[in-house]
């Protein structure tokens, strides 16, 4: 297909595909999907080879949040039955993260839901970076708070943080119909304040909440000028109690069409599979390993992912190899001043009887979105 051996080629000189080449990759047939897979994944290789980067999510403060992101289980007025809770005190965070480095994770995120942090809560969130890289010297830490005022990203640094993290989610031209309390320009400046700090910036996007191929072919090019280290493409998870509970609008097929998308625009970035993989690529998850170069391991915020073993066993069994902490993710022409950046064993539960599982008739699967009961403010042992 001369559109997919254009677009190598492209990704291999790091030159930016055009607008309607990137159209072009979303609107391709199932028949041509593992051709698109193929293609993207010589980029894939050029650039990062077989490696998986793991990153490990500890949710400092779950829900409680006055923003109204409509895809937010912790927004405000969701009635998700989610976790809430306040602030984890800097060793609890660090027994959190802990888990997650025991299970491979060579990032860690830390991540409070609200606005945006007090100086108050930088002085607590710096604490908690303190207390994890006393435990683990080289792990990165990646902190995602919210919107960032004047100071705050460089007293993140200081602290120890090597990356900060803010997702644009979805194009400008739509982004009202998502959020209104606060503007898409809020968060293009955050993002500017991270970089301008030395901290890695890494911002992303979010698929599945009713967006058009151009809404998301505009943020992947927005991503693109906007130059982030790390680009995490979500998947909406449609939580009851929510207004996009009942946006059900990706298969696999479609994640995977914009997972290359995405990788054909960034091609030197670190592409991260992250939140709504299991609930919508399912049992396709090992192809994205061939657009992607990062994913998360365990659980997420507010929602339960598969067992970190498991992960661990899909990248092996698709012939990638997890990424060493001694490895520097990003190609050296990336490298820049920011650092690093550029379990326990459970037994096994009988398998089930297949004839007792769902099958697939194209309704929403509403079985896979499991709220986190574990981990991060509760006393059960995490996900790692």
């Amino acid at each position: 297909m001369d559109l997919l051996n254009t677009l190598v080629e492209k990704g291999l000189r790091r030159e930016l595909p055009t607008r309607e080449e990137a159209l072009a990759v979303l609107a391709t047939s199932d028949d041509d999907l593992l051709e698109v897979v193929a293609a993207a994944g010589k980029v894939r290789r050029q650039w990062f080879g077989r490696r998986v980067k793991l990153n490990y999510l500890v949710n400092l403060k779950s829900g409680l949040c006055p923003e109204d992101c409509s895809y937010c289980s912790q927004r405000l007025g969701s009635k998700a039955e989610i976790l809430k809770y306040t602030w984890l005190k800097p060793d609890e965070a660090s027994k959190a993260a802990a888990a997650g480095v025991a299970g491979g994770a060579k990032r860690v995120c830390l991540v409070a839901s609200g606005r945006g942090p007090t100086d108050r809560d930088v002085d607590r969130v710096s604490q908690t970076i303190e207390a994890i890289k006393e435990q683990n010297e080289d792990v990165e830490i990646c902190a995602c708070l919210g919107l960032l005022s004047d100071g705050q990203a460089e007293r993140l640094r200081a602290a120890g943080a090597d990356a900060y993290n803010h997702n644009l989610n979805t194009s400008e031209g739509t982004y009202g119909d998502i959020t209104t309390t606060h503007t898409y320009a809020d968060r293009v400046d955050t993002v500017q304040r991270a970089q301008t700090a030395g901290l890695s910036a890494c911002s992303g996007l979010i698929a599945g909440m009713g967006e058009s191929d151009a809404d998301l072919v505009d943020v992947v090019f927005s991503l693109r000028e906007l130059d982030p280290d790390s680009v995490p493409v979500n998947f909406l998870i449609p939580f009851e109690g929510t207004p996009l509970a009942k946006e059900w609008n990706l298969t696999p097929q479609r994640c995977l069409r914009i997972l290359a998308m995405t990788r054909f625009v960034c091609p030197d970035v670190e592409v991260r599979l992250a939140g709504g993989r299991e609930v919508h690529l399912r049992t396709m998850q090992p192809l994205a390993l061939h657009l992607v170069n990062s994913i998360f391991l365990g659980d997420y915020l507010t929602s339960e992912g598969q067992e970190g073993r498991s992960d661990l066993e899909m990248i092996a069994d698709a012939g990638f190899e997890v990424e060493g902490a001694d490895t520097t993710t990003l190609p050296e022409h990336r490298r820049g001043e920011c650092g690093p950046c550029g379990g326990d064993e459970t037994g096994q539960s009988a398998p089930s009887d297949p004839r007792d599982q769902p099958t697939d008739t194209g309704a929403p699967r509403t079985d896979l979105v499991t709220v986190r009961r574990r981990g991060a403010g509760t006393d059960l042992a995490p996900n790692a």
